[in-house]
Order: C-alpha cells, then structure tokens, then sequence
C-alpha cells in the first residue's frame, strides 16, 4: 500500500500542485492550507468548506499528518517535556517552558546528535536520523496549549544546522502567511557552528542565532566539543562579523559553566578578547550533571563573578534559570537513548 503524503510540512505551492493532480480546483490548496496551518485541524474530515467526494479524493493519498506525544512529564517548575514517535519507529523530546507572558518551545531537529559533545546527554546518544518537515512541525502543533506558544527555539535534540534543510522549511511554514504568520523575531537557531550551512542560514533566515561556545581557547573547546577541530570557533566568529546584527536580528553566545575547567576569570578576560566589537549577549548556563561525563557544575559564586566580570566590560550578560532539572528537561538532558534502537 502506497505510504499518504502529509499535508503538515508542505507549501502552499507543493499543495496546491498536489490537488490539482487529483483534478481538484487550485484554489483548494489554499483551503487545505488554512485548515492544516491556522485552524489546525486533525484529520481531512474536518475541512467542511471542501465536499465530501473532495474529501475523500484527499483522504486516499494524503493525511494530515498529526500525532500527539506518547508521554507527557511536568516539572514542579511547570517545564514541560513531551515524547514523541517518529514515523521511523524512534523517539524524540520536546520541551515546553512556561513564564509569566510568554510560553517557549524548545524543538528538536533530529534523532539522536553526531556532535558529540561530552556535556551532552543527546549527542551520548549518538546519531539516528534527521526529522522530517513534518516531524518538526508537529512537535509545535501537538504540544499540550500548542495555540499559546509565543516562542519556538532549535534547542532540543539534535543540531538544526546538520539538518538545514528540513529546519529551514519548517522555519519558513511558520512565518507564512498561510502559516501561523509568525515573525522571525520569535524563532531562535542554535548551533555549535557548522559553518557549512551557518553561512546559507544568515543570508537566507533572518531568525535570531545562539551559538554554542562553553569555551574560548580553542584546544581546549576541543576537549568538549569535536566540532572545534573541523569548524573552529574563530573561523566562525569571524563570518558573524560580517553580518549587521541590531534589533531586528539577535546574536546571543551559549556558556555552559564547569567547575574547574571554564570558569575561573582568565576564560572571561580570553572571551571579552573573542567577542570584542560583537554586537551580542552572553547567556550563562548551569550545567546539569549527566551519565558518561566526568564534568561538573560550576559553583553559584563563579558564576556571579564571570556575569559581573562581563558586563562590567560593555557586555550584556545573564545567568539563565535552570528549568525542569527534575524531569531531564534542563539544557543538554534530552535523550531517548534508551528507547532507540
């Protein structure tokens, strides 16, 4: 039997093209479209303004596309973090986090992460396979209070950039009008700096960029990041200063901190070196201890040191909240290497 198509993770034009293969007028597309990406529908049926011999002309070769997560756990903090199954038979995690006036996802982009690096529970796990449009699209859709999200960052398992393509598309089908016309002011990129597609997504994305960096002294980046070796960390601060970063687009660093090893006030001289000149902020984050890694936290008193030592130097600088540590929803605990197989 011929695998259905899906409807959540195309374009207006790919749908459009689809329907009028069946013989359906153009203009269909533009319904299934509305139904798929604003009103949000489950399943074929529900698109009322469509006839039924339409409909099931739709129903025999496409679907929507749409599958809730198998697990939901809730941290005391009110993080959320949803399993969901790929079509491939594996599984991945997606993070809800909730504040005040405004309600973040964290998305994964693959199965698994070929990075490797040894402060995260994800790429422990090794790399399984990309996700689809599709299945980058549904963890936005499926998600318990999906109509309230207000901010969506490639943060989760998986690094976007290894999967451009699919990342990019999803992105896009946001911001459309057809979409959730979302700006790209609420969408958020995070990469330890494949520079091979990080130059394709400054010119062809205008969402905001975080870059992993956890070290400033290249050998020593290495010893926690291979990535250092192949895309070294100052090839790809010099291709960021070739772009106008303002308001309307924002570069932010990611500094995960560990005892011993990043943070003392030589790495925060050696990163102001790094960074001068950089229209940027700095985001320090506690780092939450996982299996197969001998490294750990840095303490609360280093931390303040390192933050304070930075804005005193012009930059803006934070220490993010840890939320959901309890559940192994907290940055770099996403995993399901237990259930892949």
């Amino acid at each position: 039997m011929e695998q259905k198509q899906y409807l959540l993770g195309m374009t207006l034009a790919e749908i459009t093209e689809s329907v009028a293969e069946l013989g359906l007028p153009k203009f269909t597309g533009k319904q299934i479209a509305d139904w798929v990406y604003e009103k949000r529908v489950k399943q074929i049926d529900d698109m009322t303004n469509i006839s039924l011999r339409n409909r099931e002309l739709l129903s025999e070769k496409f679907d929507i596309g749409r599958s809730e997560p198998l697990d939901i756990q809730t941290s005391v903090d009110g993080t959320r973090k949803m399993l969901f199954r790929t079509s491939g038979g594996k599984f991945i995690e997606t993070v809800t986090i909730p504040e005040e006036d405004r309600l973040t996802i964290c998305v994964s982009s693959q199965v698994g992460c070929r990075m490797n690096c040894d402060f995260c529970m994800t790429g422990k796990q090794g790399f399984h396979d990309n996700l689809s449009t599709n299945e980058i699209l549904n963890q936005v859709y499926s998600v318990p209070g999906s109509e309230e999200i207000t901010n969506l960052v490639f943060m989760g398992m998986g690094e976007p950039l290894d999967n451009y393509k699919n990342v990019k598309k999803a992105s896009e089908l946001l911001q459309a009008e057809y979409g959730l016309s979302w700006s790209p002011r609420r969408i958020t990129l995070s990469t330890i700096g494949l520079t091979s597609n990080l130059k394709r997504f400054l010119e062809e994305s205008k969402c905001h960029l975080a870059v992993s960096l956890h070290n400033p002294i290249p050998e020593e980046r290495l010893t926690i990041m291979p990535i250092e070796k192949s895309a070294p960390s100052t090839s790809v601060i010099e291709m960021l200063r070739e772009y106008d970063w303002s308001r309307q687009r924002r570069l932010s660093f990611e500094y995960i901190m560990f005892d011993g090893v990043n943070d003392s006030l030589l790495y925060a001289r050696e990163l102001t070196k790094l960074l001068a000149g950089l229209d940027c902020r700095i985001n320090l984050i506690r780092f939450h201890v996982i299996p197969m890694s001998n490294l750990k936290p840095s303490s609360n008193e280093n931390m303040v040191k390192f933050r304070d030592f930075l804005t005193a130097k012009g930059f803006i600088c934070t220490i993010r909240a840890s939320r959901g540590e309890d559940i192994f929803a907290a940055c770099g605990m996403l995993s399901t290497a237990k259930l892949v197989k």
